[in-house]
This record gives C-alpha cells, sequence and structure tokens, in this order.
C-alpha cells in the first residue's frame, strides 16, 4: 500500500472513530465573511469538518470585532489572522501562540492606480503625488516600501476605506486587497484598475495563517492535524470544487456580500497565485518554509521594525502539520490548475 493511500485508510478508520463524539472547535478569522475565508466555510459546508470528527463555529471578524486576544485567553481554538507581522509581534510579546499552517503563499496587499496614468510598471508608483494609506500600513508595509522601493513620506495621505478620493483623483494611487478593492472600483468607478501586488515585489510573507495556542499543539497536535488537514481540503474544494453551499453560508454571515463579488474575487486569488503557488505546490495548500520566515523577518528588520535577534523566530511557526501534500490528489481529480 503507497503512502497516500495509508493516509486515506488512516484518516477513514480515524473518522469511524470520531462518528460518534465530534470535537467542538471554534475558529476566527479577522473580518466579515469573504472568498478569503472561502475555504474554510467550505469545509463546513461540505462536511469536510465534521467528517474529521470537528464541530467547528466559524466566529467572524469585522471593524468593530477583535478576535486577537481571544486565542491566548483561550476562548477560541484557533485564529485566522493577516500575515506574519502579527506572529512577529506575538512571539516579541511573549504571547503564547504559534503559526500551524498559511493558506495563503501570497499577502493580497496590494497598490491599485487609475489606467492611462503612468503607472503600469510598479517603480513608477513611487513618483505618485498622492498615496492613501491606512494608519496600519503606514506604520507597516509603507516602511518596507521606503527602505526597498525609495517610496516618500511627502505622498502619503490616510486612507479611511472609503473609495471617493481614489475614484477621484486620477493620479492618486491607493492600498487595496487584491482579492475585494479592484472589485469595489470596478463597480462604484467603471473602470478596472491597475493593480500591484506587493509579494510580486519583494514583500515575502505568508498571509491568512492559522494561529494556535501553544500549548494545544503540545497537548492536542492529532486535534491541530486534523483541523489544518481539514482546512486545506476546505481550500482545495473552495478553489476548484462545487464552491456554491460554501458562498451561501459567507452570505448568510455577511449580507453585504454577493454572489458575484464573491465569484469574482476567486477568480482574481486563481489568477494572482494567492492560495496555490509557490511551496504549495509541491507542499500542498498551507505550506510554510522556516527560510522563508527568516527572509520576511530580515527585510523587517532592515525596514526598521524589529532589531536583530528581537524575535525568536523558532517560536514564530510549526511545520509539523503542513507540507505533507495533503489535497493535491484532490486538486488532480478536479482538474485544479
Amino acid at each position: 500500500m503507497n503512502t497516500m493511500l495509508r493516509i486515506a485508510a488512516a484518516t477513514l478508520a480515524l473518522a469511524a472513530g470520531w462518528a460518534h463524539g465530534q470535537d467542538k472547535v471554534t475558529f476566527a478569522t479577522n473580518w466579515k465573511a469573504q472568498a478569503a475565508h472561502g475555504g474554510f466555510y467550505q469545509a463546513v459546508a461540505d462536511g469536510t469538518y465534521r467528517r474529521m470528527g470537528l464541530d467547528v463555529t466559524i466566529q467572524p471578524g469585522g471593524p468593530q470585532v477583535n478576535n486577537r486576544p481571544l486565542l491566548p485567553a483561550g476562548r477560541i481554538d484557533f485564529l485566522m489572522t493577516g500575515n506574519l507581522l502579527h506572529s512577529f509581534d506575538n512571539v516579541k510579546n511573549k504571547v503564547p501562540t504559534v503559526v500551524v499552517a498559511a493558506m495563503f503563499q501570497k499577502d493580497p496587499q496590494a497598490l491599485m492606480a487609475h489606467p492611462g496614468q503612468g503607472y503600469d510598471s510598479f517603480d513608477k508608483l513611487k513618483q505618485a503625488p498622492v498615496a492613501l494609506i491606512a494608519k496600519d500600513g503606514q506604520f507597516s508595509w509603507w516602511q518596507w516600501l521606503k527602505v526597498r522601493h525609495g517610496f516618500k513620506d511627502e505622498a502619503l495621505k490616510p486612507y479611511n476605506y472609503n473609495l471617493g478620493p481614489f475614484l477621484a483623483n486620477p493620479r492618486a494611487i491607493q492600498q487595496g486587497y487584491s482579492v475585494a478593492e479592484p472589485i469595489y472600483v470596478q463597480n462604484q468607478g467603471g473602470f478596472k484598475p491597475v493593480v500591484h501586488l506587493l509579494a510580486d515585489h519583494g514583500f515575502s510573507t505568508y498571509s491568512t495563517v492559522i494561529e494556535a495556542r501553544t500549548e494545544t499543539v503540545k497537548s492536542k497536535p492529532e486535534l491541530v492535524q486534523r483541523f489544518v488537514d481539514a482546512s486545506i481540503l476546505g481550500w482545495v474544494n473552495y478553489l476548484y470544487g462545487d464552491r456554491k453551499a460554501a458562498n451561501a453560508l459567507m452570505i448568510k454571515d455577511n449580507p453585504e456580500m454577493t454572489e458575484a463579488e464573491l465569484e469574482a474575487s476567486v477568480a482574481l486569488m486563481k489568477q494572482q497565485g494567492i492560495v496555490d503557488s509557490g511551496e504549495a505546490l509541491t507542499g500542498g495548500i498551507g505550506a510554510m518554509s522556516a527560510a522563508r520566515i527568516k527572509d520576511f523577518y530580515e527585510q523587517m528588520v532592515k525596514a526598521g521594525l524589529y532589531q536583530p535577534g528581537e524575535v525568536d523566530l523558532s517560536q514564530v511557526a510549526t511545520l509539523q502539520f503542513v507540507n505533507k501534500k495533503v489535497g493535491m490528489d484532490v486538486k488532480a481529480r478536479l482538474g485544479g490548475k
């Protein structure tokens, strides 16, 4: 029996044992339901979590909701957070959490510009007279842009998550989540913006990472493995299979979302290689490496966000639950590319 068949047989045997006793798990996200959460909703909708012996409740975040403190406090079991900067801060501040998987190989953070304004090249963006950037971006990746690419603070204007100022000024550039804001610009402004992913220009962080309490990893590694594996399978099925039920669940949790927006966002995730690219092509979705975490940290040190040696990188993430090619057979069966 080959390795994949042994894994499948073991999974089925375990699932049979779990049928009568599901582990209750609360998984919190960092924003309202959207396609960037699709794989997790898929694993609920198609029963993948249930088949892995998990009774999963997804607890959405939002502008008035901060789920981050709930993880170390033990009020949730897993947390979906943004990129590795949050995880570095946790280790620096001795918050007992650890990254167990990275669902996005590319951070969707992007800069958008109007078409026909000479911004087709990323290098030209630093010449824009106005850069609409939110405060958290100004104190994080904007610092990296200054050091790595020569952007200047003189262009900074606050972005308050209102597209009006950007739409009204064709010479402005603005931050955006590459699988969301471009859709809103097209809907509201009637044009397709020029989009430059920071990830394509050296911003090497993983994104949509799953964090767990360090104690959970130590005392319940089998539970963590089941949650990670089921989430990976959820993402494979969401990207390449029938996602209608997952979309319906997200619209229920976030009525502002529409089916058309969700589908447009999925198309962008595929086009940009947000989820299934890089290390995920050989290790499976969720893949991580210590070398890449180190590279990103060193970039952030150069940008002045951290001091050398300030963060113990061995505490940021564990690789024990990923890089196992989970879901790659399902992807092949679904014809995923």
